[in-house]
């Protein structure tokens, strides 16, 4: 598994496991868990998961397939904007504890931004690493202004990572926000990176994936690991599914390739507003 680094100097698989919409049904809860614990097995040992989803099913699902092996997961979760106050951040993390059956998170993220100012949901997650609550705290769907503010903000400077929106067909933070990351040596986590599967259908995608002998998840997963810095974290449905994940790290893009996914999916040429989903 190859890996890049935190600022803090810890190592973290590039390639880890998305859990958004995970947990809502209970007809799939076997398969999702065995989905999760075949990416342990694989090395993708970043699950991310936030309180949102499924209103802390997702959470609970995570905890289960985590049980036990512990000690292998690097654990993301995420707080809520309308729950980021000092008071609320930390009520919202101890709930969050109590579904993933673990005594502390590895990373813990401001979901996007609300009205909460900075500087109070940082002084939250700074008294829960002094708790053992957290080990590291981060952002998610920051633009570069936003992180420009955090970077100022009192204690601003231990913030571990920005989980943004990031594939073939949302490639917008090449302009400034990767490049910015990059010199801090602050990775990005990008969510999303197959476009929710979307991408599978592109025949542009097709035709690298046959001179591969790949599928077109893969070609769209390894166009977003050959980035320096980048962790890609996507969700897969079956066991099979995280093993084709898994598989795209072995997929080398050659120049021609990727020349053609420029000239299919252009780079942004000036700033563009930052995508959500």
């Amino acid at each position: 598994m190859r890996t890049t680094k935190l600022p803090s100097g810890e190592s973290v698989p590039v390639l880890g496991q998305g859990t958004w919409y995970m947990g809502d049904h209970p007809s799939r809860r076997a398969a999702e868990i065995a989905t999760l614990r075949e990416g342990l097995d694989l090395g993708m040992t970043l699950i991310d998961t936030a309180e949102m989803y499924g209103d802390g099913l997702s959470e609970e699902l995570v905890g289960e397939a985590i049980q036990g092996r512990r000690d292998e997961v690097f654990l993301v979760s995420k707080v809520l904007p309308s729950n980021a106050s000092r008071n609320g951040t930390i009520a919202a993390c101890e709930r969050s504890l109590r579904r993933l059956g673990t005594d502390c998170i590895d990373l813990y993220l401001l979901h996007w931004r609300g009205r909460t100012p900075f500087a109070e949901t940082i002084a939250a997650f700074e008294q829960l690493q002094d708790a053992g609550k957290i080990k590291r705290w981060g952002v998610s769907n920051m633009d570069v202004r936003d992180m420009q503010e955090l970077a100022r903000a009192s204690g601003g400077e231990a913030m571990a990572t920005n989980q943004v929106l990031y594939n073939l067909t949302r490639r917008g933070i090449e302009f400034d926000l990767l490049p910015q990351a990059q010199q801090r040596g602050l990775p990005l986590m990008a969510y999303s990176p197959i476009e929710q599967g979307r991408l599978a259908h592109y025949p542009e995608v097709q035709e690298i994936a046959d001179r591969h002998y790949a599928t077109p998840a893969q070609v769209a997963l390894a166009w977003v690991l050959r980035q320096q810095g980048v962790i890609a974290i996507p969700k897969a449905s079956s066991v099979e599914h995280v093993r084709e994940n898994h598989a795209a790290l072995k997929l080398e893009l050659t120049a021609e390739d990727l020349e053609e996914l420029d000239a299919a999916f252009p780079p942004p040429d000036g700033p563009e507003p930052l995508e959500m989903i």
